[in-house]
């Protein structure tokens, strides 16, 4: 993974909705970066946890985008299954792309690592997570790092 307190790599992926979207655009905001294997994965509980504490992101000024190498197409069902409320980009073309330049691409399966990162509303990393195999983590881990981030900054820590 990369390195927390480095610029986070900019890049455009199209969202369910046709449109492009980069996290340069989202300036001024912080940002949860979810990584995860595929739509219909073991893992997509997590995101139910995630759309479940949006509202909480939102209060602090923070997005939640999720990032994954499915299509467009398969992710416009997927939302539409799950009700999710938050963003899901499609790193379809060229596959794992973004994954590959954010370090959490498995060359193995041929698809992302489950992994999260908090990015601040400066474009840098303050926080990241690769969860063990097993591990669940949620929302609960990125909360608890955007709480302390949003402290340091209270704080003018950085």
């Amino acid at each position: 993974m990369l390195k927390n307190n480095t610029k986070a790599p900019e890049f455009r992926l199209s969202t369910v909705y046709e449109q492009q979207l980069s996290i340069q655009e989202l300036n001024g905001k912080n940002i949860v970066l979810v990584f995860y294997p595929a739509q219909e994965s073991v893992y997509s509980d997590e995101l139910t946890l995630f759309n479940d504490a949006i509202k909480v992101f939102e209060e602090n000024n923070t997005v939640i985008l999720d990032i994954s190498i499915d299509s467009r197409y398969n992710q416009i069902t997927f939302t539409q299954k799950m009700n999710l409320q938050f963003t899901l980009l499609s790193d379809f073309e060229p596959k794992g792309a973004v994954s590959k330049l954010y370090d959490v691409y498995d060359p193995i399966n041929g698809c992302s690592k489950r992994a999260i990162y908090l990015i601040d509303n400066n474009g840098v990393i303050r926080w990241s997570y690769l969860p063990p195999e097993e591990a669940e983590p949620g929302p609960k881990l990125a909360l608890d790092a955007l709480d302390e981030l949003i402290s340091c900054f209270n704080s003018n820590w950085y």
